[in-house]
């Protein structure tokens, strides 16, 4: 029997409908629809996270700030009322203010007024005149009287710009321990919230400071200020007394305004120092950025219903642009996958990629017993080249060195681009160390040759630093931290090398203490020398002064040079004593020089980051002046920027110390840096030499000119001395003279000198003639 064919399989009708274009558009619409609107929402939900919790972090940091501030002044208040207390019972008793103030040992009368009030209330001395005659009714008299410790008045009830002081007190005790009156000390209510930054925290933000008994001794919000009124700290924030891990968002109960306030409890003081930024005001960009979000969403929803409506209107007729439509969109898929892995500029895997590698290779390394290694590299200079040439030019860096690196690994090698000048490279398969080593060697000698970039000769170095699977760690963060350590470990070693994270780092650290025993066996058997490199007048060419410069030559052998063992002596902090050893035998040279009739000349001496922190700076060189007999004035002190910027306040205080002993101070390789003219008029300069490199390009590079020709106006602007160093060819020094610098140094006059050259240099000043050079300056006849 023959068997009959099975029967045809029938389509369901819902099927059919399925697959016409009818149902597939608007299937196809609502998907896309909901993906629009979900990412934006997602979008929308991640940027207001991100601004909330940038908002509420700024919070805290202002409030650390102004915790800071209040602290200090709270400070200097109690050290004032124990200052007269001590006064008062040593048994100068009511005339002690005017002794203290005679003194100069009293605050400022224009901030602080302080008077003394005797057992029964009455004020019977002080640096203002009283606003009331007897205060035994005010509780900063009535609490005081049994217990010794600074207590903090209860201010008047202040609506908006009200003035109101806020008074401090402290007992005082007659001979015999029984209470013989207070001291006090008026301060304006306003003088608290001083601090108020309408640029950081806005119209409606909110300074204050309110104790425990939950009185606010004083508030700020925009111009107005206010104290007296009563508010729990607890509605502000609950957790006032704990540290904080950022501001949160309440509804401040006294004017309505919701913000992100923090409040932070002041240990010494029973007070909290309050800080809030006004919600509107701080997310008003991130609601802005929401709405153009949603604009934008709403936007492509109406285009793509536009555009479904059409296709679903011409489906038949463009069956084939569908389909091309498809394939753009799976390369388009496919691109973003690939943006999603890949550095934009150079092309290499992305930090997302490379970690996805590593672990994958950790997995087979260990299953198959295998070593990796990871190899981190740190471009040297690269910050240099960005400042000089632009970003363009730092991203024309990049992609050169991106190809580089590719041509020095295998195929089975792995380089990717962390961000910025960061560069890390997976050596899977790996059969002993040393072939990463010469990976490593092969990358810094191709990151050594010269790159062209918008046709100049761009030269940088690399810093590498590598970790081995599994000795090193055996999961992607250990390899990479590891392999970070051993990086900046190579920068240490002053750039240019590699270094393993193991062994190799052990055996550095037995040469740093080889090193540092050399130095200072250096100091203690005198192989450290000094030579001095001459500056002179632009225009008359004439020596005005000298630098110091140091130099070792340990055992009596070869020099070596200062960039090889400052760096380390200035990390152990070697340098104090090395730096002081400088500053003492300068300071005598330049007196031996005077004593054999020689001109007056003006000494430079460098001082490092620990030399210009060190607390005895003002000390030592008081003594090196005084144990040399030479002018205070001769002496200039040299400092970078950095230390400058560092801590301002700090900063300014040593240099006010130097400048009341009368010596001159230097800003060194002045632009590399990035301290802002209004920064530097505060400081008690006399001299800003420019730095080396834009020297170096003065005569071929236009955007070197215009900076040097800025530096000398701006100088000129702020009555101070500009030296010009690095100064190699007579292109150079003719430029700088015809912009009016007032003084150079370089090799084109001449090189660092032992004493004995300097002073014969100084002696043919004296004798030779002078001639003009052919663009009308003048110059020594012979040098």
């Amino acid at each position: 029997m023959i068997p009959l064919p099975p029967p045809p399989v029938a389509h369901k009708p819902w099927m059919s409908r399925a697959a016409t274009p009818l149902f597939i558009f608007p299937v196809i619409a609502v998907i896309a629809l909901a993906m629009i609107w979900g990412a934006t929402y997602k979008l929308i939900g991640i940027e207001r996270a991100a601004a909330e919790h940038a908002v509420a972090v700024s919070g805290r940091e202002l409030a650390e700030t102004y915790e800071a501030q209040v602290v200090r002044a709270l400070r200097e208040i109690d050290q004032t009322l124990k200052l007269v207390k001590y006064a008062y019972e040593r048994g100068r008793r009511f005339e002690v203010l005017q002794e203290l103030k005679a003194s100069a040992l009293l605050p400022p009368e224009l901030l602080f007024g302080i008077s003394i009030a005797d057992r029964d209330g009455n004020i019977v001395a002080g640096t203002r005149p009283p606003a009331q005659h007897n205060v035994a009714s005010e509780d900063y008299f009535r609490v005081p009287r049994g217990v010794d410790t600074v207590f903090i008045g209860q201010p008047p009830r202040l609506v908006d710009d009200a003035k109101g002081k806020l008074q401090f007190s402290r007992r005082l005790s007659a001979p015999d321990g029984s209470f013989a009156g207070v001291v006090i000390i008026s301060v304006d209510i306003a003088y608290f919230v001083s601090g108020y930054d309408a640029a950081k925290l806005g119209a409606h933000g909110m300074l204050g400071i309110v104790g425990t008994d939950g009185v606010f001794r004083a508030r700020r919000s925009g111009d107005k200020v206010n104290a007296g009124d009563t508010v729990g700290k607890a509605t502000i924030v609950s957790d006032a007394d704990d540290e904080p891990a950022e501001a949160r968002l309440v509804t401040n109960p006294w004017d309505g305004v919701q913000r992100y306030t923090s409040a932070r409890q002041l240990f010494e003081f029973p007070l909290a120092v309050i800080v809030g930024l006004s919600a509107d005001e701080q997310l008003a960009p991130a609601r802005a950025a929401v709405r153009l979000h949603a604009l934008q969403a709403g936007t492509a929803s109406v285009v793509l219903l536009v555009v479904i409506f059409a296709l679903w209107r011409m489906s038949r007729q463009l069956a084939r642009a569908r389909k091309r439509a498809a394939e753009e969109q799976v390369a388009h898929a496919a691109r973003v996958e690939y943006l999603a892995y890949h550095d934009g500029l150079t092309a290499l895997p992305n930090r997302t990629l490379f970690s996805k590698l590593l672990g994958q290779s950790i997995s087979q390394a260990r299953r198959y017993r295998r070593q990796l290694a990871v190899i981190f590299l740190d471009l040297d200079g690269f910050k240099a080249v960005n400042d000089t040439l632009g970003h363009e030019g730092g991203d024309a860096l990049l992609k050169q060195v991106a190809v580089r690196l590719r041509e020095c690994l295998r195929d089975s090698d792995t380089v990717a681009r962390l961000g910025g000048d960061e560069f890390v490279a997976l050596l899977p398969e790996l059969t002993q160390d040393k072939y990463a080593a010469i990976v490593a060697q092969k990358i810094l000698a191709a990151i050594a040759r010269p790159f062209m970039l918008d046709g100049q000769e761009v030269r940088v170095s690399a810093s590498i630093g590598i970790s081995v699977y599994p000795e090193d760690g055996t999961d992607e963060q250990a390899l990479g931290k590891n392999a970070d350590t051993a990086m900046y470990k190579a920068k240490q070693e002053g750039k240019n090398n590699f270094q393993f994270y193991s062994e190799t780092l052990n055996a550095s650290s037995a040469e740093r203490l080889s090193l540092e025993k050399a130095l200072r066996h250096g100091l203690e058997r005198g192989e450290f020398e000094l030579h001095y490199q001459a500056k002179r007048d632009v225009q008359s060419g004439t020596i005005t002064g000298v630098e110091a410069l140091l130099r070792w030559r340990p055992d009596g052998g070869d020099i070596v040079e200062p960039g090889r063992f400052l760096p380390f002596a200035e990390e152990t902090g070697l340098i104090v004593p090395i730096g002081r050893w400088v500053l003492m035998t300068a300071c005598r040279q330049n007196a031996a020089w005077h004593a054999l009739g020689l001109p007056r000349l003006t000494l430079s001496v460098n001082l490092s980051a620990r030399q210009f922190n060190d607390p005895e700076l003002l000390g030592h060189i008081g003594a090196a002046l005084a144990e040399s007999g030479m002018e205070a004035g001769l002496l200039e002190l040299e400092i970078t920027e950095a230390l400058l910027i560092g801590n301002v306040e700090r900063a300014l205080k040593i240099l006010d110390g130097l400048k009341d002993i009368g010596v001159r101070i230097a800003i060194d390789d002045f632009g590399a840096g990035y301290a802002s003219l209004s920064l530097l008029k505060r400081f008690p300069l006399n001299t800003i030499k420019i730095d080396r490199s834009f020297i170096r390009d003065l005569t071929s590079g236009r955007e070197d000119k215009a900076i040097t020709r800025a530096i000398i106006a701006m100088g000129r602007t702020l009555s101070l001395t500009v030296v010009a160093q690095g100064v190699e060819t007579k292109e150079q020094a003719d430029y700088l003279r015809e912009n009016a610098c007032d003084e150079f140094q370089g090799y084109y006059l001449n090189v660092p000198m032992a004493p004995a050259d300097i002073a014969e240099l100084l002696r043919a000043q004296g004798k030779l003639p002078h001639r003009h050079d052919l663009h009308g300056g003048i110059e020594l006849a012979a040098i």
